[in-house]
């Protein structure tokens, strides 16, 4: 027999129904020699510290650092997990061969591997590797089954992750709530969280000590068109564009110098108001732009918090749910390409897309261009771009309609002609005082056809004005003009939206607008696409951040846990960044895992060294966490949406007894940074415990019962609970 294994129950029912397996079992579906099981997303972790050696269980700086010799993985401590795994167990040691058909990523890879051990699966193991759920991409998988040590490398990298974040998450947490933390409240430190963090928190400090500078400007209105002066740059402006350019051309710099007071200003306005204006040149250049990129992940979920506000997490389980409904490809992608593979399926993809005919027909019967802005095999890995499948979307909700709508409509907007534009560069004179405007004329609009009924986002104004027509000048024209002076103050930089916040976790906090650029730097972003939703909703859930309209506003705990934070190690965008990096490497074979994780180790015991040594008494006031969370959440979330946990896989068990687990010398689970702050129990009793915010959902607040604390979110499934 042989037994497949799927991540969800849905997905394992749209398999079966491709094998013609069709009875249905406790736990799992059979026919025509398959058996197609599933779990519920994580079914295993890793092992809690104490599990280790009982010394680790109490929260004590004697501890530390604790790197366990050997990491082992268990069961999670769910009844419904429990009864699932003991099916799949049984079906595993009686199978002929077992196919995984987890989701097709690194997070996917590691959940059945680790189900597999701990089963002690022992038969040979196959991959089904796609990229969607349709009845035609399953059927193509199965014929093109891989075998599981293709996969290797992935799982390896997947480990790693979870063993380093375990080391930094539990280490860390531990130190810094012992050393720092007040009324028994834990300081959750991770990985990937805390540099996310220190983002939110150095823009939030950069905006408060911001002091605005005062300047001008000078401009005239000539023929119902504002002009600009044009302002002499700096001698450091100059020197870094030639830096840039290598020195090999010298840079202009005409203009004048720029306006340091009022009174300066005015007499320039007084200088020219009398003299005529003169057109000393008019400059047109014909350009053309491209469609906008294919969306990954990332992409995604910046458009929809800037068009429809939804988090990064909404927009998530979006996608996942339209990936499941078999009418969008694979969603945790990094890639905006699609593979040479993809293409000659493309117009029975636009065939499908029957709600926008009005804009696939141009297309129809046509040869698609094959640019190479699209379909490049070097930018393709395990996954493409996200695309729409092809099979008719129905029965979607509002939200998950606007989400298919934008990916729709990228698809076929990248098959449509380039825009073309023309840009017009007009330059006037008035006393040898030099002015500019810049005006761009769309010639055929291409592309943007497809995007025509699209409300725009106030944001874009700006772009809006400058594709105003200007009036035809001509090169000698003069005439009267109507000079002005503007007072202008310098702007601190926003701050960050969700949007911002996962480009600049893309990035490793460096502010990239060219989408090349962008991809050299993806390389070193902090954390996955498919784990950046869940480190922002951590950070709500710890109450080191709210939300303000789309801002996000770190609250004063997270100011003063990024302050005390002295590692740079702990914090940096750009240290993170090598370390995920790394973790690349590591899946493509070109960094060990083992020297992975002896840095880690190394590097978890000089922070732990580091804090140690501190002896300046410092401590963080917590006392507002819960009170202005609870307080924040009433008042303003409701009408918003409420923050729940993720999904079962993100769930933590409240207590551990199992200890039956599978050991492995690999590193292991991308969920340790949860775990981390899910260990307070230790730091429990007394009443001070009431009113902090619940360890294990991170939604609800400990309220004490007759025997025991528990959750106020017990009615909604939380199970957290701690004897006196």
């Amino acid at each position: 027999m042989i037994v497949c294994i799927a991540e969800k129950p849905s997905v394992a029912r749209d398999i079966a129904e491709v094998l013609g397996a069709h009875t249905r079992k406790e736990g799992y579906i059979e026919g025509n020699g398959y058996q197609v099981t599933w779990t519920f997303g994580h079914l295993c972790t890793l092992k809690e510290p104490h599990e280790y050696t009982p010394n680790w269980k109490s929260w004590n700086l004697g501890s530390l650092p604790m790197i366990p010799p050997r990491f082992g993985i268990k069961l999670i401590e769910n009844p419904t997990y429990e009864k699932q795994f003991h099916i799949i167990e049984g079906l595993m040691q009686n199978a002929d061969e077992i196919i995984n058909c987890g989701d097709a990523g690194q997070e996917g890879e590691l959940i059945q591997r680790w189900v597999m051990q701990k089963a002690g699966a022992r038969c040979p193991v196959k991959r089904l590797w796609i990229s969607s759920l349709t009845e035609e991409a399953i059927r193509e998988g199965f014929a093109k089954l891989k075998d599981q040590t293709d996969f290797q490398s992935l799982y390896e990298a997947g480990l790693s992750r979870a063993m380093g974040d375990w080391l930094l998450g539990m280490n860390a947490t531990r130190l810094y709530t012992i050393k720092y933390g007040q009324n028994k409240q834990v300081l959750s430190i991770g990985r990937v969280q805390t540099p996310t963090l220190a983002l939110i928190v150095n823009r939030q400090l950069e905006i408060a000590n911001f002091e605005p500078k005062q300047y001008w400007e000078l401009k005239t209105n000539y023929r119902d068109t504002t002009f600009s002066a044009l302002i002499r740059k700096s001698d450091e402006e100059i020197a870094a564009e030639e830096e840039k350019n290598g020195g090999k051309k010298k840079i202009d710099n005409p203009g004048i110098d720029p306006i340091a007071n009022r009174e300066e200003g005015e007499a320039l306005v007084e200088r020219i108001k009398n003299l005529p204006f003169v057109v000393t040149s008019v400059g047109k250049k014909d350009g053309r732009e491209f469609a906008p990129r294919l969306f990954d992940l990332t992409s995604l979920q910046v458009e929809c918090n800037k068009k429809f506000a939804y988090s990064a997490d909404e927009t998530l389980k979006l996608i996942q749910s339209l990936y499941e409904k078999k009418v969008a490809t694979y969603p945790r992608v990094d890639t905006t390409f699609l593979s040479d593979d993809i293409y000659p399926k493309c117009p029975a993809i636009l065939k499908g897309l029957r709600d926008y005919e009005v804009l696939t027909a141009p297309l129809a019967g046509t040869t698609l261009p094959k640019s190479k802005k699209v379909f490049d095999n070097s930018k393709v890995t395990d996954h493409h771009a996200i695309i729409p499948t092809g099979v008719y979307a129905q029965n979607l909700t509002d939200m998950e309609r606007r989400v298919y709508d934008l990916i729709a409509r990228r698809f076929i907007a990248v098959f449509y002609p380039d825009c073309k534009i023309s840009t017009t560069t007009v330059m006037g004179e008035v006393d040898k005082i030099e002015f500019r405007v810049t005006g761009k004329q769309i010639l055929e609009p291409g592309w943007r056809v497809v995007f025509a009924k699209e409300v725009k986002d106030p944001t874009e104004e700006k772009e809006e004005e400058d594709e105003n027509v200007l009036p035809a000048f001509v090169k000698g024209e003069s005439g009267p003009h109507i000079p002005d002076l503007n007072e202008k103050w310098t702007q601190p930089p926003r701050p960050y939206t969700e949007a911002t916040l996962l480009r600049a976790m893309e990035t490793a906090g460096k502010l990239v607008d060219n989408d090349e650029l962008r991809d050299a730097l993806k390389e070193n972003g902090i954390g996955r696409p498919s784990t950046r939703a869940a480190i922002i909703e951590t950070l709500f859930k710890r109450n080191y951040i709210r939300k303000e309209r789309k801002n996000l506003i770190a609250t004063s705990t997270g100011v003063e846990l990024v302050q005390i934070i002295h590692e740079e190690l702990l914090k940096s965008a750009e240290l993170t960044g090598i370390w995920e990096k790394k973790l690349r490497e590591i899946e493509k074979k070109t960094y060990d895992a083992r020297q992975f994780l002896e840095e880690l180790k190394q590097m978890v015991s000089e922070i732990v060294m580091s804090v140690l040594s501190d002896n300046t008494n410092r401590r963080i006031t917590i006392q507002d966490a819960v009170a202005a969370k609870a307080g924040e959440k009433e008042k303003k979330e409701p009408k918003k949406r409420e923050r729940k946990p993720s999904t079962p896989k993100e769930k933590k068990p409240k207590a551990e007894k199992k200890t039956n687990e599978v050991k492995t010398d690999s590193p292991g689970s991308p969920a340790p940074m949860a775990t981390a702050a899910s260990t307070p129990s230790a730091t429990g009793g007394g009443d001070a415990f009431v009113g902090q915010l619940c360890p294990l959902c991170g939604k609800g607040t400990i309220i004490k019962g007759k025997t025991a604390y528990g959750c106020s979110e017990w009615r909604n499934g939380c199970t957290f609970r701690k004897s006196f």
